[in-house]
């Protein structure tokens, strides 16, 4: 078992995990997903729809027919990573079809890779089918292509991503993802009830909701009334987290935008409904730095809510991501932002050093920061929240925690605690006692050990 690395990307979601097998003659399409957990939500959605009409799902390049690549447009360096992952599929398989947020830039993609066979932009579920179908012809077989009654996933069976609405209404000036997936679009509160429902029946014991905007939830829809068992919920994050919260499984809450109403999911988390844990992307904390970024710039009163929140619910768990080196930050900004840290007390902190993005309003600012200047600060920045965690975990040792099972091997077993979300944060680990367990278990353990970043215990 190997401990979470400090520089960890929070914006990665895990390696897909495919579950299946192949008849003789049956059609099979790869997958190679990039990006965030968005995107990963969108591929499953494109696998299941595949699986339906008899597509089998290959976990490498010699096994498929063709290879879809999801892509990742956000940073720079996440275009060359997908340039470099559409290119090892075309030198590994040849036939390869380009869909995600990088798809909204074809002429970039043909440019460096002129033999895709098609490029599709995101959420354009019909394009990426149809160019699978142009690559490599359906052969269903009605008696044994049975589609799994949640659809096709690519997490382990315990836990499941859930997006509850697409795009964005903000206007970041480092962030394209309004231009590459538009403004909110919320999805009907019954429809993302009902997915629940049918992850939690089908063995899902946490649910992951993931969106742009998660706070946001329902805005665009003026947080309309859906029927549900008997009654009426509204298209709002708090209703919906409360729904969430009554079907049994752990239920935990990324992209949560600071509005005030968030004040009111924290009564839930206290209540034991949702999972102490907000991901809040706060990017800084020095007020002109926040408005050359074109976000409100409150770091005080934000500080005010952090104490209101840990007032109503101590066990809570704030993680957060940070961009350090943007246009125009000055030593002093930068030291505001330590300064805030201190005061903060984060749980979970992630940092990015700013990259240009193409299309994006901050590149045009004036006096970038340079680049040795920028690594120094994010490894300065680092320091400080690498310091924290140690003392937070710390502070751990000796109390009882609840842990989820995540994978078990000769060691032992890989487990995370409620303040922890996977691939993301840290792990618990139990490397005694462990054989009876099995992934999805949820089980209490007496922590023992901490590091920076990951925790070791005895089961109670």
């Amino acid at each position: 078992m190997s401990t979470n690395p400090p520089n960890l990307r929070p914006d990665l979601a895990p390696a897909p995990v495919f579950e299946t097998e192949r008849r003789a003659g049956q059609p099979t399409i790869g997958m190679v997903s990039l990006g965030c957990p968005k995107a990963l939500v969108d591929s499953e959605r494109i696998l299941t729809r595949l699986r339906a009409e008899g597509y089998v799902i290959s976990p490498d390049y010699s096994g498929a027919d063709a290879v879809i690549v999801n892509t990742c447009g956000f940073l720079d360096s996440a275009k060359a990573e997908s340039l470099e992952a559409i290119g090892e599929a075309l030198s590994e398989n040849g036939k390869v079809i380009v869909t995600g947020c990088l798809g909204a830039e074809p002429d970039y993609i043909t440019g460096a890779h002129p033999k895709v066979l098609a490029v599709t932009g995101p959420q354009q579920y019909e394009q990426v089918l149809d160019a699978v179908h142009g690559a490599v012809p359906p052969a269903p077989d009605p008696f044994v292509d049975l589609l799994p009654p949640v659809g096709v996933k690519l997490t382990p069976r315990h836990y499941s991503y859930l997006k509850i609405s697409e795009g964005c209404n903000h206007k970041c000036r480092f962030c394209i993802i309004p231009d590459m997936r538009g403004r909110l679009v919320s999805r009907p509160a019954h429809a993302v009830l009902r997915e629940a429902e049918k992850l939690v029946a089908a063995g899902v014991r946490e649910l992951l909701v993931i969106s742009q905007d998660t706070s946001a939830y329902g805005v665009d829809r003026k947080h309309d009334a859906s029927p549900w068992k008997g009654g009426e919920v509204r298209a709002h994050i708090t209703d919906l987290a409360r729904e969430m919260g009554r079907l049994g499984a752990w239920v935990r809450l990324h992209y949560v935008y600071p509005y005030p109403h968030v004040r009111d999911l924290i009564p839930l988390m206290a209540e034991g409904l949702v999972l102490p844990y907000l991901d809040i992307p706060f990017q800084h904390a020095h007020p002109d730095t926040l408005k050359r970024m074109a976000r409100p710039a409150a770091a005080a009163r934000t500080l005010d809510e952090i104490a209101a929140w840990r007032a109503a619910c101590p066990d809570i768990t704030l993680r957060s991501t940070f961009i350090v080196g943007y246009p125009g930050e000055t030593e002093e900004e930068f030291q505001t932002l330590l300064d805030w840290l201190d005061e903060a007390q984060l749980d979970r902190v992630g940092c990015f050093q700013y990259e240009n993005v193409a299309g994006a309003r901050s590149n045009a600012l004036p006096d970038h920061v340079p680049d040795a200047l920028k690594q120094e600060r994010w490894e300065r920045f680092m320091e400080k929240a690498q310091a924290i965690s140690e003392a937070k975990l710390a502070a751990k040792v000796g109390s009882v925690q609840q842990v989820i099972v995540d994978s078990l091997d000769d060691q032992g077993a890989t487990c995370r605690t409620k303040a922890d979300a996977p691939e993301i944060d840290g792990n618990l680990f139990i490397d005694t006692g462990f054989e009876g367990l099995a992934p999805g278990d949820i089980v209490t353990v007496e922590v023992e050990e901490a590091s920076e970043y990951d925790l070791w215990g005895r089961l109670v």
